[in-house]
């Protein structure tokens, strides 16, 4: 395979091969490791992804999972925990406030946020009020995601949802995580970019890799971005899964894969590349 890379990205590609040992590979789960589905509870990570990871993890610093789901459910789905060559994994879940380490197998999961128990009370009567009963409230402990994508105008109803949802989350000290066919209401203060440059200070990294595909991506693509410009040589390459729904975020990245199937294909020719 061959990669149309310039300027830092490629500064980044080559460190990748030659230095290895330096890298931290993170990536998002749903839509970058995971087909989307229509029913978000019945998400599998590709069939292929935990196999593949496991080879690169061999031969980097440290592989990643940074997503918004919880992560007892990422590592149910991925299938990562006691996957050949993730002894390096950690999955950090609800945008890197929970965290799983394969290494000990140990999982930190703190309480729900305040507002969540009366947000999750209230939110039924405001989509029967806005006639959207039929959106699916999807229940992530520390956060409720409502899906649109089953609704018969999706895009219509996400734009009628964002406004009173918004509201809704501020009246609870909340905020709304924007997505592809879903709104997420969740706590302040973290995002994938403050967890990936968390991860990338902790492993003391020199060359950042990180995938994604949604909005909810864009912080740690923007921290990919930062680090690679701040002078101490960190280079970093951005990846975007892309999807007709999602389009726009491949100008956010250095090199655009084909949903899940390509990140894969690009991780194999990774793994290749390395002699594993």
């Amino acid at each position: 395979m061959t990669y149309d890379l310039q300027g830092q990205a490629l500064l980044a590609w080559d460190q990748l091969l030659t230095y290895p040992e330096t890298a931290l590979l993170a990536f998002d789960f749903d839509g970058t490791l995971s087909p989307i589905t229509d029913d978000p509870e019945s998400a599998y990570a590709h069939p292929e992804v935990g196999a593949v990871l496991g080879r690169v993890g061999h031969r980097v610093a440290q592989v990643a999972v940074v997503t918004g789901r919880p992560v007892r459910t990422v590592v149910e789905l991925g299938g990562f925990e006691g996957t050949a060559g993730l002894d390096n994994l950690v999955v950090l879940g609800q945008y890197g406030v929970e965290r799983w380490d394969a290494t000990t197998g140990q999982h930190v999961e703190p309480p729900p946020p305040d507002g969540i128990a009366a947000v999750r009370e209230e939110l039924p009567v405001l989509l029967a009020g806005l006639e959207l009963a039929g959106a699916h409230i999807e229940e992530k402990g520390r956060a409720l995601g409502v899906h649109v994508r089953r609704l018969p105008d999706p895009q219509g109803a996400y734009d009628r949802l964002v406004g009173p949802l918004k509201h809704l989350a501020e009246r609870h000290q909340l905020v709304v995580e924007p997505g592809r066919q879903i709104i997420e209401i969740r706590a302040q203060g973290m995002d994938k970019g403050a967890a990936l440059r968390s991860l990338v200070d902790e492993v003391g990294a020199r060359c950042v890799v990180f995938g994604g595909d949604d909005l909810g991506d864009i912080p740690a693509f923007d921290v990919v971005a930062e680090l690679r410009d701040d002078g101490t040589g960190t280079t970093g390459l951005r990846i975007c899964s892309v999807s007709g729904e999602q389009g726009q975020m491949a100008g956010h990245a250095d090199l655009v894969v084909d949903g899940p199937d390509g990140l894969v294909a690009f991780l194999d020719d990774l793994a290749s590349r390395l002699g594993v």
